[in-house]
């Protein structure tokens, strides 16, 4: 808990943060040749940018100069000596612990938490939302008439392949062994139709690119989504809930296709995916090319037994605060992706 007291509230799932989450470190794989690859080139990029808004325990006075008589000593978190919960990432872990708990169990599957970069748009003017916020805010779903636009220019998508790469060859110093690992991958999607309809989207079949191998081949559910306004920054966000069910091969003609060009980065609990898609509609179709950032939960099991703990009182401290710790970080991720947008949005 980084020294804090516990935070103060009278919800049945407030509990302390761990002191220390239980790690899970990825082990890094060697890097293939990349569009724009680590130790390529010299980035022009400028270091990612992790400012967060912190508090100052230095006297002032009216005209913003430090008192003559020096630094008052460290402050009290609060009048009750303990720092109010974040109602921001309650909110988010909030909503995903509600639909991790009534998915459809009966068709098993895993459970996929994702969040995408991107602009919320208007849909009558077809520019991006303007809302009277000064700060983040979460979207009530089915509020307002927008669609949410993943797709990046291709400066944006080079914007962000270099900051990742610099985090990748120049470690954190707070945490220098935990670091990115990173892979290429080169994958195609083929889509069909479902067997005999139902719930849920088209079953997708992937294959690695070079060797034909079906990595996969599911039906991707989609539970829920909220979006992030952040009138501050070049970029808002999405927080989706999915299901991916395993589904036999399917027969018959894919409807479409997606190629993907993948630059995958993994840190600790988490997986970054920056990806070029060229899709197909098939027939003499015109290709289209989209970019796409998003940030996953790298596993799904960890995900789903933090859940189950969550606020149970016949757990440890720490298994009870293991699942906000867990989207905490989450959340934490995601606004530094988003914090370093530099426009370029489709």
């Amino acid at each position: 808990m980084d020294g804090r007291e516990r935070p103060y509230s009278d919800s049945e799932h407030d509990s302390d943060r761990p002191s220390k989450r239980p790690r899970h470190h990825h082990s890094s794989s060697s890097a293939a040749p990349l569009l724009y690859p680590p130790h390529s080139h010299t980035s022009t990029s400028q270091p990612m940018n992790t400012t967060t808004t912190t508090t100052t325990t230095a006297a002032a006075n009216g005209n913003g100069h430090a008192h003559d008589h020096g630094a008052l000593p460290p402050l009290s978190l609060s009048i009750l000596g303990v720092e109010p919960l974040d109602e921001f990432i309650r909110d988010v872990a909030d909503f995903i612990h509600h639909h991790i708990s009534t998915r459809p169990h009966e068709l098993g599957g895993n459970v996929e938490v994702e969040a995408r970069i991107g602009i919320i748009k208007d849909r009558d003017t077809g520019q991006r939302l303007q809302l009277p916020v000064r700060t983040e805010t979460i979207l009530e779903p089915n509020s307002l008439d927008i669609r949410f636009e993943s797709n990046m220019s291709p400066k944006q998508h080079q914007h962000y392949n270099e900051l990742l790469n610099a985090l990748k060859t120049t470690p954190s110093s707070a945490h220098p062994a935990s670091t990115l690992a990173y892979q290429h991958l080169h994958l195609i999607d083929t889509f069909y139709a479902p067997e005999g309809g139902g719930r849920g989207d088209k079953v997708r079949v992937t294959r690695d690119e070079k060797t034909s191998e079906v990595r996969e081949c599911v039906r991707k559910i989609r539970l829920a989504d909220i979006n992030i306004y952040s009138p501050k920054r070049l970029a808002d966000w999405r927080v989706s809930v999915n299901l991916e069910v395993p589904v036999p091969p399917p027969l018959g003609t894919s409807t479409h296709s997606r190629k993907k060009d993948r630059m995958q980065y993994s840190h600790e609990e988490f997986v970054i995916d920056l990806t070029q898609v060229t899709a197909t509609a098939g027939g003499n179709s015109k290709a289209e090319i989209l970019h796409e950032l998003e940030l996953e939960l790298a596993r799904p099991e960890y995900l789903l037994a933090a859940a189950a703990q969550r606020g149970d009182p016949a757990a440890s401290e720490q298994e009870r605060g293991a699942f906000d710790e867990l989207i905490r970080a989450f959340v934490n991720n995601a606004r530094i992706l988003v914090r370093n947008a530099d426009g370029g949005w489709q």
